[in-house]
């Protein structure tokens, strides 16, 4: 997710640094452009930062390690389109990543630290608790809650919801690539399939 955060960054005109995790992390990236090393992190402590992790767990430990420390930003691609005020909703958030091509419809509430990657699709009066994951080409229809630390696999689709009931992936579920997720799913399982069916 990394490369993925740089590509963001070059689209708007920025110039990324990489953070590599040890010296042997740094020499196995092969990025061309600057990596400092994770322990030096706190001499950069000027620079706006996000958290190009794909793995939510991760993020969060992150996150939260150097909250009070680094200032975290919205890295979000110029060819994402949002619906009426939707933008401004993203903008209030931090550490929340936009890859090129996905669509925010309106009345969607997003956390902080998440990813939306590549050709996702958040539909109306969704809620996107933090450190939620939405993988490449990923549509997530209208009135859809993804609880705090759901992951929705490349290609998934969540089926709607209503006004009344919202549609729930709960907390730290994964949802597997290509799965049609038509009914709710429970906190921290595995789904997979068409439709989607609890498999772990």
């Amino acid at each position: 997710m990394a490369r993925e955060a740089g590509d963001i960054a070059w689209a708007l005109n920025l110039e990324p640094v990489f953070i590599a995790r040890d010296e042997a992390e740094r020499r196995e990236c092969g990025f061309s452009h600057q990596v400092i090393l994770e322990q030096d992190v706190l001499d950069y402590t000027a620079m706006p930062f996000v958290i190009g992790i794909g793995e939510n767990s991760i993020r969060r430990a992150i996150a939260e390690r150097f909250k009070e420390s680094l200032r975290f930003t919205n890295l979000v691609h110029p060819s994402a389109t949002f619906g009426f005020s939707q933008r401004e909703a993203i903008d209030r958030g931090k550490g929340i990543v936009v890859a090129a091509g996905t669509r925010f419809t309106s009345g969607i509430s997003v956390g902080d630290f998440c990813i939306f990657n590549q050709n996702t699709t958040i539909a109306h009066d969704c809620v996107v608790e933090s450190y939620v994951h939405v993988a490449p080409g990923a549509n997530v229809s209208g009135n859809v809650h993804l609880k705090s630390g759901c992951w929705v696999g490349a290609g998934a689709v969540v089926n709607q919801g209503s006004y009344a009931k919202k549609r729930v992936v709960g907390e730290n579920a994964t949802i597997g690539s290509g799965a049609v997720v038509i009914r709710d799913c429970e906190a921290n399982a595995v789904y997979a399939g068409v439709p989607a069916k609890r498999i772990k």
